[in-house]
């Protein structure tokens, strides 16, 4: 039996953007969140004149693996009321963590696709779940700030990208920071896809089995230069990067000095002869711009020095 390939080859079906009034679900599919760090975050939202439901378990701590924000059926069943729930037109992440890959076969995928697409906002763990809505539901999501978290509370700069690309969607076309340079210079297209590397690395049921079609974006945190060097070849051993057009790097918070970290890309990705871009700052550095995953985009990666950029060709949100 032929193996079905999985990649990103077509763009993904994109949500209505957010306005004013609004109703947004807030989720905790990973690890337990601080009441006072929610509560900070949910009155920015209100702020942003947005009408909020909670999760019923999103201060939730499983009685035994307090890792986790309760237990995995219950994580998901937040989810899926959420996205389910017609009045819903947004769902966001408290936080990440871990505990998201336990979760996500326990969503009723179908439901989801039948509900239709709607704006999602996490990443670092979230990653799975990312993967989860491009691949079982078809959704485009957004890896960007989460509403319990030091991005989200205390980074104003990657607040406003979220806020603007939720809202305005229009005016957040070209991503990355200033820092962005090229690793190995290019120009590429592509439909994006990708998030925290360590989580695509893992891998879940029914993942992606290539990449044709797809520009790749990565980023991690805490992953020194071995243990990211050994991520890089299982996700390439995997098969997962097969035809990727090009690949846009994020930020590498305490992944060891950068130039070991430099070194171990440039081993990993120079080989397969695509643009590469570095430090466009998304992920967990400060002030991450938000990145639509499932959507046509070009790497720009000039050869003259320039600054790299990654360009959605259309606005992440309708």
């Amino acid at each position: 039996m032929t193996r079905q390939k999985r990649g990103p080859a077509a763009p993904l079906a994109r949500p209505p953007r957010l306005r004013p009034g609004s109703r947004v679900a807030v989720v905790a599919p990973s690890g337990p969140v601080p009441a006072d760090r929610l509560e900070e975050g949910l009155a920015i939202l209100r702020d942003w004149g947005l009408d909020l439901v909670i999760g019923p378990h999103v201060l939730s701590v499983h009685p035994e693996l307090d890792y986790l924000a309760g237990s995995d059926a219950d994580r998901a069943k937040d989810l899926q009321a959420a996205w389910c729930d017609p009045s819903v037109d947004a769902v966001l992440c408290a936080r990440g963590g871990y505990g998201a890959h336990r979760m996500v076969d326990l969503v009723d995928w179908a439901a989801i696709r039948a509900a239709g697409p709607k704006a999602f906002v996490g990443y670092s763990d979230i990653t799975a779940l990312h993967e989860a809505f491009a691949l079982r539901a078809g959704f485009a999501t957004l890896h960007g700030p989460m509403v319990a978290t030091d991005a989200f509370l205390k980074d104003p700069a990657a607040r406003e990208h979220l806020r603007a690309t939720l809202f305005e969607p229009e005016t957040v076309r070209t991503l990355g920071l200033d820092t962005a340079a090229a690793l190995v210079p290019g120009r590429a297209r592509g439909v994006t896809f990708g998030g925290c590397v360590s989580l695509l690395a893992a891998g879940t049921p029914g993942g992606r089995t290539e990449a044709r079609g797809g520009l790749l974006v990565i980023e991690d945190t805490g992953e020194e230069p071995y243990r990211l060097d050994g991520i890089l070849t299982r996700l390439l051993r995997s098969g997962a990067l097969e035809g990727v057009a090009g690949i846009a790097c994020g930020s590498w918070q305490e992944c060891g000095p950068y130039e070991k970290v430099r070194a171990v890309l440039a081993d990993r990705f120079g080989p397969l002869g695509i643009p590469v871009a570095e430090e466009l700052g998304f992920g967990h550095g400060y002030a991450a711009p938000t990145i639509p995953l499932g959507v046509p985009a070009v790497l720009n990666a000039p050869s003259d020095g320039g600054r790299c950029t990654l360009t959605v060709e259309v606005p992440a949100l309708l």
